[in-house]
């Protein structure tokens, strides 16, 4: 006797959960999420940093924004963390960096629980007042009803010349005595949105 109606509101909740969802923005879960770079010092000594403080959502047109507190940044060597946000990044002046994209994110939201789908598409840097764009190699994993995860299938280059930051890079070298500091940086992410 119940079955018909139990059957048609449950039909009505999914429709609304999945419009809810198509129409939320998504939230940047920073708890969960990571940003690493890896430096390379005197040729062939490299070693992974981090941000430890990230921001950012995606809206329901798919602009995805990922704001990272540059004074957050993560060696763990205070010393060297210190020079990097007033030498390097000068956070004075820069505090953040924004990294932005646009998404379709239909096919994300088509996603089953599990199931993961590959996206390559542009991401523009904007880092110590200088914008550089670069070609994203992405997997979007939808994790549930409200989360889904992006991770870099491949590292982002950045090169700190394109972002005036090679006289800092020199700065660091010299107070440090080393050899060299390369310019070449790989950068990674995992992030991790949820709906709102």
């Amino acid at each position: 006797m119940f079955k018909r109606p139990l059957c048609k509101t449950f039909v009505f909740l999914l429709l609304v959960g999945a419009t809810a969802s198509a129409q939320a923005n998504w939230y940047l879960d920073g708890e969960s999420s990571r940003l690493s770079f890896i430096s390379t010092k005197n040729a062939n000594i490299s070693e992974v940093q981090r941000f430890l403080v990230l921001h950012g959502k995606v809206s329901p047109k798919g602009l995805a924004e990922v704001e990272v507190e540059l004074e957050s940044v993560n060696s763990g060597i205070p010393l060297r963390d210190e020079r990097m946000r007033k030498e390097l990044f000068e956070i004075q002046t820069f505090p953040e960096a924004l990294i932005s994209a646009q998404i379709d994110l239909r096919p994300i939201n088509d996603l089953a629980p599990g199931a993961q789908l590959e996206l390559r598409l542009p991401v523009t840097v904007n880092l110590h007042g200088k914008m550089h764009d670069y070609n994203a190699e992405l997997l979007a994993t939808r994790l549930d009803d409200r989360r889904f995860q992006v991770v870099t299938l491949e590292p982002l280059i950045i090169n700190a010349a394109d972002f005036d930051l090679a006289p800092g890079l020199e700065s660091l070298r010299k107070v440090a005595g080393l050899s060299a500091i390369s310019l070449s940086v790989p950068v990674g992410a995992v992030l991790i949105f949820t709906a709102r």
